[in-house]
């Protein structure tokens, strides 16, 4: 049969197959859809056969083809065997015989076709079939623009955006210097402390110290988080390195120097101190640990037994400074022969104090040591030259608490130009009375150095606080004051001394009173 020629045309430009899209729906869904719209039809012309005998029914599978007949047997075995051959794209869809058998389902597309097939039997069929498609047909991919976050695709400017907002990315893709540069330069400029210090890490791990140190020179604020950075998570040694390859050396002593404070045995950290006197500390810094390390070894020689107290020579006393583990002080408070330990028990060792506290613990403990030995306060005050107002201060709360009132005095003594003997302090005499207040003085030791108090009104105020009566009375025959004599006459005792005393000064003739 010869075709026209728009029949040819059409016939090789049509096709029954058309092009996939992720918009279409699936093949087999829409067919099945189809066949269940045809039935549906189909039922409603097609009258109900009387004839039951299935037996008679031919049946035929989807591609219209007869059960059991030789070209549908080639097409299953065919389409066996494809299937074991090649990895299936989609989740294979089971079939068992209890859905799909005859024997089982009773359904075939003849039966379909009389009307035979019960309408509940058909939807378990249909329902069965939706489900399995359901659940194992696979999800469409993604648009790919859901996954740009995790595109590594980004600019060092976009990437230390990305990081200002808080989203994951990954610093591995930037592997050139000039990249790992321009990435530390726009987290500098975007003013984030997080940021700078993310990008610091990834170049700590991914470049040469050498490199990584030599860029961070002329870069100070990057310089200065990455030393805290270093600082912060104790990596002591590429610090260290870090401040030798820039010169400061000054920072680095500091540095190492403070690696004392790890340190626990007190002969180990003597040592380690030693060993930091050569390290080149300016010349402020260098007074300080210096004076630290002299300071340690004069607490371990007065907690361990001092050999110069028998006036062994220096070397000999170091000698057996090394080799002897008594401790002096700690024995002579178990032994209890000691008066001034039972009286008042050391309540800490008095190793890796503060120069003030073993200066105090020295008038405490050793007072009336001759300055020859080390836990002498007048050794201390001169090898460490503390001034005199602030060892003047110590030993007087030391000899106070101790309420050695012949001490305290002796503080105060001195001699003039003339040789005659005169009290004065370095100290005013108001705070004087103050410390002697808080450690109980007596009153007869208060209103002397309540007497040597310049200011008149301070006088009175603090002598009347402190119930010394002869300096209020004294005060005011000074002042000439006898409504103010008069007045106080009223608060002491009646009968008392100062009231007799104050009735003599009243009635004194040779006394000219101001009012």
């Amino acid at each position: 049969m010869m075709r026209s020629k728009a029949d040819e045309e059409e016939y090789w430009h049509s096709s029954k197959f058309k092009a996939f899209t992720f918009e279409d729906e699936d093949d087999e869904l829409s067919r099945l859809k189809e066949s269940k719209q045809a039935v549906n039809s189909i039922r409603q012309l097609v009258e109900e056969d009387d004839d039951d005998d299935d037996d008679d029914t031919e049946k035929v599978s989807w591609s219209g083809e007869p059960v059991g007949s030789i070209s549908w047997s080639i097409k299953e075995m065919a389409g066996s065997n494809q299937k074991i051959d090649r990895e299936p794209a989609f989740p294979r869809i089971p079939t068992e015989p209890s859905t799909l058998n005859k024997s089982h389902s009773g359904l075939s597309l003849s039966s379909l076709f009389r009307g035979k097939a019960k309408s509940e039997n058909f939807q378990s069929f249909s329902d069965a079939f939706s489900d399995s498609v359901r659940i194992y047909a696979p999800e469409l991919r993604k648009p790919k623009s859901e996954y740009k976050d995790y595109v590594c695709d980004w600019s060092p400017e976009e990437t230390v955006q990305r990081l200002l907002q808080g989203k994951a990315v990954s610093l591995e893709k930037f592997r050139s210097l000039q990249d790992k540069l321009l990435l530390l330069d726009f987290a500098v400029a975007a003013h984030d402390g997080n940021v700078i210090t993310a990008v610091l890490i990834y170049l700590k791990r991914s470049l040469r110290k050498e490199v990584l140190f030599r860029e961070l020179q002329s870069r100070q604020t990057a310089l200065r988080h990455f030393i805290h950075y270093l600082t912060e998570s104790r990596e002591q040694k590429l610090l260290l390195e870090l401040l030798r390859a820039l010169g400061r050396t000054e920072d680095m002593a500091l540095l190492q120097y403070k690696e004392h404070l790890s340190i626990t045995d007190e002969n180990n950290k003597r040592d380690f101190l030693k060993s930091c006197l050569s390290l080149p500390f300016s010349a402020e810094d260098s007074a300080h640990v210096q004076d630290h390390y002299t300071l340690l070894e004069r607490q371990i020689i007065v907690e361990v037994r001092n050999p110069f107290r028998s006036g062994l020579h220096w070397s000999t006393g170091c000698l057996m400074l090394r080799s002897c583990c008594q401790a002096a002080d700690r024995q002579a408070e178990r032994g209890g022969k000691v008066e001034i330990y039972q009286r008042f028990p050391r309540k800490a060792s008095i190793l890796n104090m503060p120069l003030i506290t073993t200066l105090y613990y020295c008038c405490f403990y050793h007072y009336g040591e001759p300055e020859g030995t080390f836990s002498s306060p007048l050794n201390v005050r001169r090898t460490f030259k503390i001034s005199e107002k602030q060892y003047f201060v110590t030993a007087l709360a030391a000899r106070a608490k101790l309420k050695a009132w012949s001490d305290v005095d002796a503080l105060f003594t001195g001699r003039n130009w003339l040789g005659f003997t005169r009290k004065k302090s370095p100290l005013s005499f108001h705070r004087v009375v103050d410390v002697l207040q808080r450690n109980s003085a007596p009153t007869q030791v208060l209103q002397d150095y309540v007497a040597l108090i310049d200011d008149a009104e301070l006088r009175i105020s603090l002598a009347q606080k402190l119930k010394c009566h002869d300096i209020v009375i004294s005060t005011f025959r000074d002042m000439k004051d006898r409504q103010m004599l008069v007045a106080y006459r009223g608060k002491v005792e009646p009968g008392s001394a100062p009231e007799r005393k104050i009735d003599d000064l009243l009635n004194n003739q040779q006394i000219r009173w101001k009012n």
